[in-house]
């Protein structure tokens, strides 16, 4: 299927593991539709807020071992969305590559800049105490990105100048992250091939 003399950028993932089992489906070019239900209320908050703010259609169905904790399906979710990413960005032609965004959510102000490289790293300079949101560990945050990172093969800079309240903190994060994310895989006419002097990303 071709839009707008490009491929139609998607994917479609299912992952199964003895701790997770995750079906997920991406449309880059969407416009900000959401269906998810990930079992963790918060992540699920997030990912609708990732969605919108990045206009990226996002359909996501997971469980897991959330008896034990959120760990497992919080890092999972990550693994299989940067995979899908990966997978519906193909050789990645006609890209911005990068792109940066800063968000303010009340007292917070959080900046995300990123790259979509091939070489996966990432930067976390996000001060949160180690406490919960309801039942959600803040320290899962980074590690979601960390997989996303990792799987997607970007690198990856998020930094909070400021913020007290944690939800704010990691809620501006994501959205942050998702409209850096989407500036940096729109198409631009003006790039032939891959933007960059190796002629591959």
């Amino acid at each position: 299927m071709k839009m707008g003399g490009s491929m139609l950028r998607t994917a479609t993932i299912e992952r199964v593991t003895k701790e997770t089992r995750i079906k997920l489906s991406l449309k880059i070019d969407g416009s900000g539709n959401a269906n998810i239900c990930t079992s963790v209320p918060f992540l699920d908050h997030m990912l609708n807020l990732f969605s919108r703010h990045g206009l990226f259609d996002l359909d996501i169905e997971a469980c897991g071992d959330i008896d034990i904790d959120f760990h497992h399906t919080v890092e999972d979710i990550g693994i299989v969305l940067g995979e899908a990413f990966k997978q519906a960005l193909g050789e990645k032609k006609g890209i911005r590559r990068y792109g940066q965004a800063t968000v303010p959510m009340d007292e917070t102000l959080a900046s995300v800049a990123v790259d979509i490289s091939g070489r996966p790293y990432l930067v976390y300079h996000v001060n949160l105490p180690k406490v919960k949101i309801g039942e959600f560990d803040v320290e899962l945050a980074r590690e979601f990105f960390q997989a996303f990172t990792n799987n997607c093969a970007l690198n990856l800079h998020i930094n909070v100048m400021y913020g007290d309240n944690v939800h704010h903190i990691i809620e501006a994060c994501f959205k942050a992250f998702a409209r850096a994310l989407d500036s940096a895989s729109q198409l631009d006419p003006r790039v032939e091939g891959v933007m960059s002097t190796k002629g591959v990303l």
